[in-house]
């Protein structure tokens, strides 16, 4: 029998971090979650937009992320703005701090997801971005949509 092709199910993004940092480099790691985060997750209850991952002892963090509250829980619910603590490989850790040091970089969640029914969070070495640099990018992006407008009329006639 073949196994069925994996599943890669998206949660939640942070639209801003494109935005707002340069990417330099892209982790996948796991997240240790409770039952009712799980569920909450599934139903897309959830955001990243203002969250930050940090690396204290050894182990990576993610804070600041929101995961709503499951509404069918009784007491058992969780809190939604807990730290949670994020799964990768003690030699990426050791990889990712000294750069994460340097001055200006930093850890920014890019996704939540799911990958064949365990969740996953896509973690990005990232550098600020100044305000010229994202007028400039402001610009290219509407240079190219120009353009690309303009090679679709030219066709159509």
């Amino acid at each position: 029998m073949s196994k069925p092709p994996p599943t890669d199910e998206t949660v939640c993004r942070n639209r801003k971090a494109a935005f707002r940092f340069e990417i330099l480099e892209q982790v996948d790691c796991g997240i240790v979650l409770r039952g009712t985060e799980v569920k909450s997750l599934r139903d897309k209850n959830a955001s990243i937009e203002e969250a930050y991952a940090r690396i204290e002892d050894d182990e990576l963090w993610l804070i600041g992320s929101h995961i709503a509250a499951y509404s069918f829980a009784h007491a058992q619910n969780h809190d939604p703005l807990r730290r949670r603590k994020l799964l990768i490989h003690a030699r990426e850790i050791r990889k990712l701090r000294p750069q994460v040091e340097q001055k200006g970089l930093t850890l920014v969640p890019l996704r939540i997801y799911f990958k064949n029914g365990k969740a996953k969070c896509e973690i990005a070495l990232a550098r600020g971005k100044k305000q010229y640099d994202r007028r400039q990018a402001e610009r290219d992006r509407e240079a190219r949509r120009e353009a690309d407008e303009a090679m679709y009329r030219s066709r159509r006639r």
